[in-house]
């Protein structure tokens, strides 16, 4: 017999969902596919903003082309540095030393001595607070041995966690033409930053750091205003234009945004706190099950149980427009009766969430018990009924 879709619309209550840690599970619910019509206008070149704990991606625009990253690519810096200290490869008292290539690295300096050494603790701050190039060169010849070297396990790393659209050739985010990443490539390096290493995600919202008696406020304008903002990178070339990378927290929700290609500090400043509002004011998330919950019921062909409760192995989440809350719906979606046995945990259908201006958000649904087969003699009467009656069970 062929298959028989089975398609049944759930009632569901949604309330607010209370913040997860991680990214993983986030992504198993929704995904960087679920995303919204754009519905705000910016001067930025490049943007995207998504909701960390569910993936929605809530404004795109150009977030899948390669742009210069200028010093926005000093998270993979970072990262790598990260990696390094994890391994127990260095420490964070460990020293390295100042050569005249770092010295002299032109652009933004936290000003390290020459010939000197440098804890690695002060050039991280020297490097994210300060936007050093001069701290990212030490740090490079210092754990990799040459900065080409350190490069190069960036670019392997970036394969490792997913950054599809990225190469580099330096460590600094200094132009040049083989040196690129994507919006949404940053925000998946913001991702695996803040689940990876959140040990390291103070160094972030430090607002200031002194060395060599030089004080430099941090350059993300977003740290100096009451917005949640708690990261992440600034960035600025005259071929790049003045970018950002952020992460703001606010309650429950959790938003990350790349913003690039704005012709002035001012223009960031504005565009950054402008659609960070846009992203609360009009979003919001919404739990549709809880783990575990029973949510509705699938029959079962030739099983000693009728029906199979069925549920989700994690929270199902969905980020939506407020206005389109009213109109959103729940359907599950079931491929025909479930043959037994039925194991449980075993998927058996999805869930369906449409709403307007969004594509669909599926979740897999599995049974929340397991069911036995008939024997012999239950399954030839139960076919025998279906044959006379046309029903099954």
């Amino acid at each position: 017999m062929g298959k028989i879709t089975s398609i049944r619309t759930v009632a569901i209550r949604t309330v607010a969902w209370p913040r997860v840690a991680g990214f993983a599970m986030a992504a198993l619910l929704a995904g960087p596919g679920t995303s919204f019509a754009q519905a705000i206008a910016t001067e930025a070149r490049t943007a995207l903003i998504v909701d960390f704990d569910t993936g929605a991606t809530l404004m795109d625009k150009a977030g899948e082309e390669r742009m210069p990253p200028a010093s926005m690519s000093k998270l993979m810096t970072a990262y790598q540095t990260f990696v390094f200290l994890k391994e127990n490869k260095a420490t964070l008292e460990d020293t390295l030393p100042v050569s005249e290539k770092a010295w002299r690295t032109g652009g933004s300096k936290m000003f390290v001595p020459v010939h000197g050494r440098v804890k690695i603790d002060d050039l991280l701050k020297g490097m994210i607070i300060q936007s050093g190039n001069d701290a990212c060169i030490v740090l490079a010849e210092g754990l990799g041995g040459s900065e080409s070297a350190f490069v190069d396990m960036m670019n392997e790393t970036a394969k490792k966690i997913g950054l599809t659209g990225s190469h580099f050739s330096n460590v600094t985010g200094l132009p040049d033409a083989q040196h690129y990443m994507t919006a949404r490539d940053l925000i998946t390096l913001s991702k695996r930053l803040l689940d990876d290493f959140p040990e390291y995600h103070h160094y972030d919202w430090e607002k200031e750091f002194t060395y060599n008696g030089i004080k430099q406020g941090n350059r993300n304008p977003l740290l100096y205003k009451d917005l949640g903002a708690d990261g992440m990178k600034t960035g600025h070339t005259d071929e790049a234009g003045y970018g950002l990378t952020a992460s703001v927290v606010r309650g429950d929700r959790h938003i990350l945004m790349v913003l690039s290609g704005m012709k002035t500090m001012k223009v960031r400043a504005q565009e950054s706190e402008r659609l960070i509002e846009w992203a609360f004011r009009e979003f919001n998330s919404y739990k549709l099950v809880k783990a575990g919950e029973t949510l509705d019921e699938a029959t079962v062909w030739l099983g000693t149980e009728p029906k199979v409760p069925v549920t989700t192995k994690a929270d199902a989440v969905v980020t939506l427009a407020r206005k389109s809350r009213k109109d959103m719906k729940v359907t599950a979606v079931y491929d025909g009766q479930i043959k037994a046995p039925v194991a449980k945990g075993a998927t058996v259908g999805k869930l369906v969430v449409t709403a307007p201006d969004m594509k669909p958000v599926e979740f897999p649904l599995v049974a929340a018990q397991s069911v036995d087969r008939l024997g012999v003699v239950g399954r030839v009467a139960t076919a025998a009924g279906y044959l006379v009656w046309g029903k099954r069970n």
